[in-house]
């Protein structure tokens, strides 16, 4: 695992939090779990039927093993959501229903205060877990809109925070006006704030620099959600629009961007749109042998983090690491 991640975890140890695993059917979430209870990274609730989690993963070493259709809890779950979601014409029946699906449930918990957080998307696609989310948990206050980002960990330490840098939005907002990218780049650094100890540094990318580019929608976009992003936050460091290489060269800061406190230096690299913003993370991802964690979740009211289908094991691990602390710093707001 990467420095990156190994202080994740060390940070996690420190004060354990409680996650909630929905996909108890799922033989990496399962060796994932294990892992994270072995090294006491945080509490573990896994959701599905204990004689088949236990006869596909032994002893879990301390792991709480909650059955959705078996819970004393369900019915007051039930009720909670029948409460949240009756405008939309769902019945208690339909509520009862619902909370036997276990992404529900496990949203359920964390809404109940019966866990920190919850990392879910193995074997789910990001729309089944984020509903769910939004659904009973809300968007966090002040928060005009739910994104996403990656934690990129490059094995070169040249560019960002030694060789760490968040990537948004990878995963989830597909064409974000002005607004929208500015809320996603102010979300960031909140996102930064509460992983790291150093200063968020956003730069708002684009094919344009400064105005290098003749005028156009897209430049123009950037250009707007960059003042906008000035607005909502006035003492972030942030700067738009750049050129990714103008972003985290200082040679190339130095030559197109040369009055910029974030040019050169950048940590936080915020996309125009989805396209560009997963194409990246991907390139990256292969090309640099970087780790990508992600896409984590920013903007809902508590500690909700998808995964990758092709997730890893460790991968896993890496992320309910990151939600630990997330959910520590949602402890200190």
């Amino acid at each position: 695992m990467s420095a990156f991640i190994e202080s994740m975890i060390t940070r996690a140890q420190t004060s354990r939090q409680t996650i909630v695993l929905p996909e108890g059917n799922d033989q990496r979430t399962l060796q994932a779990a294990k892992a994270v209870m072995e090294r006491g990274i945080a509490d573990v609730i896994v959701l599905g039927n204990a004689t088949e989690i236990t006869s596909t993963a032994g002893d879990l070493a301390g792991a709480r093993i909650v059955d959705p259709a078996t819970s004393n809890a369900a019915s007051s779950y039930a009720e909670t959501f029948f409460e949240l979601r009756k405008h939309k014409g769902i019945t208690l029946e339909d509520a009862i229903a619902q909370m036997a699906d276990p992404i529900y449930f496990g949203a359920m918990m964390v809404k109940q205060g019966d866990a920190d957080g919850m990392v879910c998307g193995a074997c789910h696609a990001t729309a089944d877990v984020l509903r769910a989310a939004l659904q009973i948990l809300k968007t966090a206050p002040g928060a005009s809109a739910v994104s996403s980002f990656f934690i990129m960990a490059l094995p070169d330490t040249t560019y960002g925070d030694d060789g760490v840098l968040m990537f948004a939005d990878c995963g989830l907002t597909i064409q974000p006006d002005a607004a929208a990218l500015a809320q996603i780049a102010v979300s960031c650094s909140e996102s930064w704030h509460a992983l790291f100890e150093s200063e968020p540094r956003v730069a708002l990318l684009s094919h344009s620099t400064h105005t290098s580019a003749v005028a156009n929608p897209d430049r123009d976009k950037v250009i707007e959600a960059t003042r906008l992003a000035h607005e909502m936050a006035p003492n972030l460091a942030l700067d738009g629009e750049l050129q990714a290489d103008a972003a985290l060269v200082p040679a190339v800061a130095a030559t197109k961007a040369a009055d910029s406190s974030v040019a050169g230096s950048a940590n936080i690299l915020v996309f125009p749109d989805l396209d560009s913003g997963n194409i990246a993370y991907k390139l990256v991802q292969r090309l640099a042998h970087a780790e990508a964690y992600g896409p984590i979740t920013q903007g809902i009211a508590a500690p909700v983090n998808d995964l990758s289908r092709g997730a890893s094991v460790e991968d896993i691990i890496g992320v309910i690491a990151i939600t630990a602390v997330q959910c520590q710093a949602t402890e200190r707001v």
